[in-house]
């Protein structure tokens, strides 16, 4: 098990709620921290490079998203 900052008896009560949702809920719930998560990302990126315009920060959130390596500085 990972570190956590839940305690134990907190994360038993998560784990029933969850287990109480349909999967409908559970999926919403997936999608809703996924686009929080995508959010906070291109946040941080923005206050990195405050410069860029909307274009060039989502096209670094692709590519910490999927690619290894910054990509080569002549590519559009």
């Amino acid at each position: 098990m990972g570190i956590s900052d839940t305690s134990p008896e907190a994360a038993e009560i998560q784990l029933e709620i969850f287990r109480r949702m349909t999967g409908e809920q559970r999926l919403r719930l997936a999608l809703e921290m996924s686009d929080f998560a995508r959010a906070a990302s291109l946040a941080r990126i923005r206050a990195e490079h405050p410069d860029w315009s909307e274009w060039e920060v989502k096209r670094e959130l692709l590519r910490i998203t999927f690619l290894p390596n910054p990509l080569p500085a002549g590519l559009p």
